[in-house]
C-alpha cells in the first residue's frame, strides 16, 4: 500500500490519520480496515460527523492482507491512501501576505516523529504551515502516522534556504533574547535547528532576531534539541490563542486531548519499554505498592 500505482499517494496510518485527513479535505483514494465494525464504532465515539462517510468508504481486509500492505499496521486497523496537496496552492498559503499567523521552520530535522508532533501542533495552534530544510521529507509515511493526519490542516513543504517565505525570521538559538520579552509578528518565520546540531550557520546569519527559551536556575537555556522539543512554548509565548479544536470550524477537539494519566511507581503499570520496565528496578515486598500521589 505504497502507492506504487497512485503516485504522490500518502499512506495514512491509523483510524485518527484518515479522521483528520477527511475533516481538512484530503482525497481519499483507498481505505482498508481489518475490523470495519470496530473502526465504525470508533467512529461514532470519536468523529460522529464522518461515521456515514468512513461505512461507504472503507473495505474491510483479512488482517494478514493489512499486514502485508503496510509496514506496521496502526493498533485501530486502518490504512488508507490519499492525495497529497498541491505543492503550488501550499506555497501560495506559505508566501501570501500579509499573513496572519506566522510560519514555523525546522532546519534540517533529522527525526520524522518530531517533524509529525511539530506539524500536530503547529495545526493545533493554527501556524499558516510547517517548512523543513534538509534532506527529510516531510510528508514521509512516518511523519504523517506521527502527526496524526494533521498534515492536511496545514501547508507543510520542504524547500531550500534561498526560497523560505518571506517574512522577519526569529531563530530560537540558547544566546538569543528571551522570547518572553519579544512581541513576534504574525508574519514572522519562527526557526527550530536540528536534534543533533542545533540551527545552521546559514540560517542563523539570516536572523532578523535570536530568541531563545529560559530555564530555571537564572543563566541556564535549553539547547537547540530541547528547544524543538518543545515548540508549543515559542507559538504559545505569542499571545495567540490555541485552535478550539482541530476540526475546521472551531469544532470541539477531536480526541485525546485530556491531561496524561497517572501512572504508579510500580512498574508493572509503567508504560511498556520504560527502562523501569526491564529489570533495573529494585524488587519491592509484596504489599508494598505504593501509588503516585
Amino acid at each position: 500500500m505504497g502507492g506504487q500505482d497512485l503516485p504522490g499517494a500518502v499512506l495514512l496510518d491509523g483510524f485518527h490519520a484518515l479522521k483528520h485527513a477527511l475533516r481538512f479535505g484530503a482525497r481519499v483514494h483507498l481505505a482498508v480496515t481489518s475490523d470495519k465494525a470496530a473502526a465504525l464504532a470508533l467512529a461514532a465515539e470519536l468523529a460522529d460527523d464522518l461515521t456515514g462517510v468512513l461505512d461507504g468508504l472503507l473495505v474491510e481486509v483479512p488482517a494478514q492482507t493489512l499486514r502485508e500492505l503496510v509496514p506496521r499496521v496502526h493498533a485501530t486497523g486502518v490504512a488508507a491512501l490519499a492525495a497529497r496537496p498541491e505543492r503550488r496552492a501550499n506555497l501560495d498559503a506559505l508566501s501570501r501576505a500579509p499573513r496572519k499567523s506566522p510560519v514555523v521552520v525546522l532546519d534540517n530535522p533529522r527525526n520524522l516523529g518530531n517533524v509529525g508532533a511539530v506539524v500536530r501542533l503547529a495545526a493545533g495552534f493554527g501556524v499558516t504551515g510547517v517548512v523543513t530544510t534538509g534532506d527529510l521529507d516531510p510528508w514521509h509515511p512516518n511523519a504523517v502516522r506521527s502527526g496524526a493526519g494533521l498534515h492536511y490542516a496545514t501547508a507543510v513543504e520542504r524547500l531550500p534556504l534561498e526560497e523560505l517565505p518571506p517574512g522577519p525570521l526569529y531563530v530560537l538559538d540558547p544566546e538569543g533574547d528571551d522570547i518572553r520579552s519579544v512581541s513576534v509578528p504574525d508574519d514572522a518565520l519562527i526557526a527550530f535547528g536540528s536534534e543533533r546540531h542545533g540551527i545552521s550557520p546559514e540560517l542563523r546569519s539570516r536572523a532578523t532576531r535570536l530568541v531563545a527559551l529560559p530555564m530555571r536556575p537564572p543563566g541556564v537555556q535549553l539547547q537547540p534539541r530541547h528547544q524543538r522539543r518543545h515548540g508549543a512554548l515559542p507559538l504559545g509565548g505569542r499571545g495567540s490563542r490555541p485552535l478550539t479544536g482541530l476540526r475546521p470550524g472551531g469544532a470541539p477537539p477531536p480526541c485525546g486531548t485530556g491531561p496524561p494519566r497517572r501512572r504508579c511507581r510500580t512498574a508493572p503499570h509503567w508504560p511498556r519499554g520504560c527502562r523501569r520496565s526491564r529489570g533495573s528496578r529494585r524488587r519491592r515486598p509484596s504489599g508494598s505498592h505504593t501509588p503516585r500521589p
